[in-house]
């Protein structure tokens, strides 16, 4: 579990401006992208594997449309690396709204993926709404904390009126069956490239565990790599039991039993963690 470091620094109120500002410029490139799609569905282009040619390293220049996987930059997964961070409390607390409604499962060669149908609710960010789409998962963790990568990251993908994209990120070692998974795992067992109906899937019953998050913009982590994308990544690593990332690895096609992007350059970004004031804190 990522520790506390007396590196932390609390930045100036002009950084309360910067990350508004920095939300509102993310718009622009996340319409562009959910005109093509917030993710390619088609894993046959591109692998986790380098020296394939397909590998991350050469995402940029299998597609034109994905040149920005390899000039970007904003791009995702990174590295939490505690001296780079600034505690910032006025982020405010992560509202979550989410409703239970019928969801379908499908294995896209690439990642496992839950779609929710209809309004499985919200979540809030500096008072706008980001309604539900879907999650998936990668193994090992895509992002990492002071270099240390964990067993299991899942994604909850989140899309606003005006088209901006935001992810809440969850990391995961091995102990203790993850429940949201234990619910789904023999379906996940026998999915193939058809959407599969769960039922009714409560979006709540994914355990967040933790107010403290860090926060960044950033990208997508799969093909096209746009950038704009509101990162949220709780700062809780969660548990995870041995035989459900076994279960996520081995459905997954060949060369997708570890779908990790590797960490990006930070390039100048700031990341943020908003951690609650303690009483009697007035800074």
């Amino acid at each position: 579990m990522p520790k506390d470091s007396t590196m932390y620094s609390t930045p100036s109120p002009l950084l309360s401006l910067l990350l508004t500002i920095l939300l509102l410029s993310s718009s622009l490139s996340i319409c562009i992208a959910f005109e093509s799609g917030v993710e390619t569905d088609d894993e046959l282009p591109f692998s986790y594997v380098e020296g394939t040619g397909k590998g991350p390293k050469k995402w940029g220049n299998i597609d034109p449309h994905w040149q920005i996987c390899s000039n970007g930059e904003m791009q995702s997964p990174i590295d939490l690396l505690n001296k780079r961070v600034q505690v910032f409390p006025d982020l405010g607390k992560l509202k979550r709204d989410y409703k239970p409604v019928p969801a379908t499962v499908k294995n896209r060669g690439h990642d496992i993926t839950v779609r929710w149908k209809g309004d499985a609710g919200k979540i809030n960010i500096n008072g706008t709404d980001y309604k539900l789409l879907q999650c998936h998962w990668h193994s090992p963790s895509e992002h990492t904390f002071n270099g240390t990568r964990y067993h299991l990251e899942l994604h909850i993908v989140h899309l606003s009126s005006h088209g901006e994209i935001a992810v809440v990120g969850i990391t995961y070692k091995y102990g203790r069956p993850d429940p949201f998974l234990a619910r789904l795992l023999h379906h996940i067992k026998s999915v193939g490239k058809e959407e599969k109906d769960l039922g009714i899937v409560n979006p709540g019953d994914i355990k967040f565990g933790s107010r403290k998050y860090y926060r960044y913009i950033g990208s997508l982590t799969v093909p096209p790599c746009t950038e704009g994308v509101i990162w949220t990544i709780l700062r809780k690593v969660r548990t995870v039991s041995r035989e459900q990332v076994r279960v996520l690895r081995e459905v997954v096609h060949d060369g997708f039993e570890a779908n990790a992007r590797p960490t990006q350059e930070l390039d100048g970004r700031k990341v943020w963690l908003y951690t609650p004031r303690v009483i009697g804190d007035f800074a």
